[in-house]
Parts: structure tokens; C-alpha cells; sequence
């Protein structure tokens, strides 16, 4: 579902034009292997500087690509429908590197859009994933430096970094409720003296897409390593996560799309007792679900851009596209597999790719369980509850 303008029309059939020749040729091999060839991987983002679909979501005053949420949601919907090992060698730097002031620019920001560097956003612990209070990770000012200790893990990306947004407690401010940590960033190189990144463990969904595990053991940082101001961490890494939750509700309408497609020509030309097996109900009411479910999503998706583009959208609203698309992505998946049958699950044919990859999108940038707490919250407070 995309608005049908004239640039629309073009990034659509660049993006797909790009996938076709760059990423689904490669998806087999990446899943098998686990990995992605440095080659196949550099090729794909050689390509995309070659298109401007590098950095795209960037500003072009710094040499972004400089595509709005509506732009953008044609991109990520696109895709969707591949392998994120693949398609995260397209960098979409995070957004918070916005925030870096004119030095920081000139040694992180511009080096990410020119495909220079690469950045980790690191804010997950093992004791502190959507709970971010109980995050461990400190920072202590020691001097004109700050001392760095504490680790983080499922912190993803395409290849090893050259740095990391790293997040850490520097403090305690009173609020009515109580205390409560002051999160600054601090943007950390790779190669500081203790300062340890290794990959993490392997996922079954996304094979070749890496997971790094950080950790820090008295890591010195000059002042000037702060993004955005001493204690403005959280407040710049909500407004990253909730853009980002909506990007993942995109990703999963363009996956539910092509596992759709595939469900549909299979319960087409499949026959059973003489039928087409989408002739029976059993099979034809899974795909009038789908897709329905599918243009649902789609408009949840559209909603919250236009609120977004109008500085209007809520954490309520991000949270409803992120549970509602990744749920329903999982149900065209699982129900596609029904179709298919056994063959639904043989590694000769996509669906089990498919089904495994999809599995992810209602556990990362938030569980269905804390958006849907989100949207309990967003009720109940107004109400004093």
C-alpha cells in the first residue's frame, strides 16, 4: 500500500529492482552458510551508495538521502520481505547521531552516512532489556574523563562496528516518584583499552544477521564522547525506539505480503479431491484472513507516519503497530505453513525461512507482552490507575 505519486513509483521500482538483483539471489546461500560473505556484503552496499539508498533516512544537508517517514516506510516495507543480514548492509544510521554537535559530526555522523563507518546502538543488558532502570552499565567522572564499566548484549548489525552508542547510568536525579538514574550516551570507539566486542550467540531467525556482546571494564572517555547533553540519553533513545517500532511494523507487512503471495499461488495450484485446495474453505478462509490482517496493518502503519510527520505520534501508538503487524505477521506465516503442508516445512521451499525469520519480530524493539503493557499504561494513567 503506497501512495502513488510519481517519486513514490521510482524509489518503489529502484528498491525492488535492487532486491531482485542484490538480495534474493543470495538469501539460500546466507541462511545456509549462517554468514554473509564480506563480498556479498560490500557488494550490496556499494550498490546502495550507487542508488542514494544509503543512508536514505538521514538529512540531506549532511549527504543523507534525505526521504521522509512516508519515503521511508516504502523502503523498509520493501525490505521486509528479505533477510535482515541482507538488507542491514543498506545503512539507516540511527537517527540519534542528529544529536552529535559540529566535532562529533565531523568524526561519526558524516563517516556513517558515507559508508565510512558503522555504529551499534547499545542499550540492552542481560538484566536490563525493556526494563531500562535496572540497566547496570555505569559511568563515573574521574577527572576531566568519564570511567565506563558495565556490558551489554543482543546488540545487532550487519559487521563489526567502528563504534558504539553506548548507554550508562551517570547519576541519580529526585523525581516525585522517587529516584531515578540519570542515561547518558557516550559514544565509544572499538579498540579503546578495555573496551571487549565479540559476536554473540547464533539466532535460528536472520541467520548471518551477527548479535554482539560489549562490555566495558574501566573504559575512559573524554567529556566530548557525550551524545546530546549529560542525562538526555533516554529521552533521545525513546524518540530512536518508537520510529524504530513503527519501522518494524513496515518490515512485517512487506514479509507478511510475500508469504501471502506465496500461500496464494500454492492453495491456486494445488489440488486435492479434484480442487484447487484454495477452493475449500479450510484453506480460502486463511487467505481472506491474511488478507484482511494485511490491510489492516498496512493502515496502522500509515496512521501512526501521519501522526509521525506531525511530531504527533505516541509511545500508544508505536507500541499498537508493533504488536499488532508482528502478530499478525506470525499468523500468515504459521497459517502459510498449514497451507503448504509438509512441504511447508522443507528446507527445499522459502516458507520455513520465512516462518523461522518472522518468528523475531514480536520478541526484538519491545516483546508483544511490554507494547502491550505500553498501551495499558497510555489507558489507565489519565485515569489515576
Amino acid at each position: 500500500m503506497y501512495d502513488e505519486t510519481t517519486d513514490n513509483k521510482l524509489l518503489l521500482n529502484t528498491v525492488q529492482k535492487f532486491m531482485e538483483d542484490e538480495m534474493y539471489p543470495h538469501e539460500d546461500k546466507v541462511d545456509k552458510l549462517g554468514f554473509v560473505p564480506e563480498e556479498i556484503g560490500k557488494q550490496i552496499e556499494d550498490k546502495s551508495i550507487e542508488l542514494g539508498l544509503f543512508a536514505a533516512n538521514l538529512p540531506e544537508k549532511y549527504g543523507g538521502g534525505g526521504l521522509d517517514y512516508s519515503s521511508m516506510k516504502i523502503v523498509e516495507r520493501e525490505y521486509g520481505k528479505t533477510s535482515h543480514a541482507l538488507h542491514s548492509w543498506v545503512a539507516r544510521p540511527t537517527e540519534i547521531l542528529l544529536a552529535c554537535n559540529e566535532d562529533q559530526k565531523e568524526e561519526y555522523l558524516f563517516p556513517c552516512i558515507k559508508g565510512k563507518k558503522r555504529e551499534l546502538f547499545a542499550l540492552t543488558e542481560p538484566d536490563a532489556g525493556s526494563d531500562i532502570m535496572s540497566m547496570k552499565s555505569k559511568a563515573k567522572l574521574d577527572g576531566d574523563d568519564w570511567v565506563l564499566n558495565g556490558s551489554k548484549h543482543f546488540i545487532s548489525g550487519p559487521c563489526l562496528p567502528d563504534f558504539a552508542i553506548v548507554f550508562a547510568a551517570t547519576g541519580e536525579d529526585d523525581t516525585p516518584k522517587g529516584k531515578r538514574k540519570r542515561i547518558t550516551a557516550f559514544l565509544v570507539d572499538v579498540g579503546l583499552k578495555g573496551f571487549n566486542i565479540q559476536e554473540g550467540t547464533k539466532c535460528i531467525s536472520y541467520k548471518g544477521y551477527k548479535n554482539y556482546q560489549l562490555s566495558f571494564n574501566d573504559v575512559r572517555l573524554s567529556k566530548d564522547k557525550i551524545l546530546g547533553g549529560e542525562g538526555n540519553g533516554l529521552t533521545m533513545s525513546g524518540k530512536w525506539l518508537g520510529m524504530g517500532r513503527i519501522w518494524v511494523g513496515a518490515t512485517c507487512c512487506g514479509k507478511a505480503e510475500r508469504i501471502f503471495g506465496l500461500a496464494l499461488d500454492w492453495a491456486s495450484s494445488r489440488k486435492q479431491f479434484g480442487k484447487a485446495i484454495g477452493s475449500f474453505q479450510a484453506t480460502g478462509f486463511k487467505l481472506a484472513d491474511m488478507k484482511m490482517n494485511l490491510r489492516a496493518a498496512d493502515l496502522l502503519v500509515d496512521d501512526a507516519i501521519k501522526k509521525a510527520l506531525k511530531n504527533e505520534m505516541s509511545d500508544e501508538d508505536a507500541a499498537i503497530v508493533k504488536v499488532y503487524c508482528s502478530e499478525m505477521l506470525n499468523k500468515v506465516a504459521d497459517d502459510t505453513v498449514q497451507i503448504f503442508g509438509g512441504m511447508g516445512l522443507m528446507e527445499e521451499m522459502p516458507i520455513e525461512r520465512l516462518w523461522r525469520d518472522s518468528r523475531l519480530e514480536r520478541i526484538w524493539d519491545g516483546t508483544s507482552e511490554i507494547q502491550r503493557h505500553i498501551i495499558t499504561r497510555s489507558m489507565l494513567r489519565p485515569l489515576g490507575a
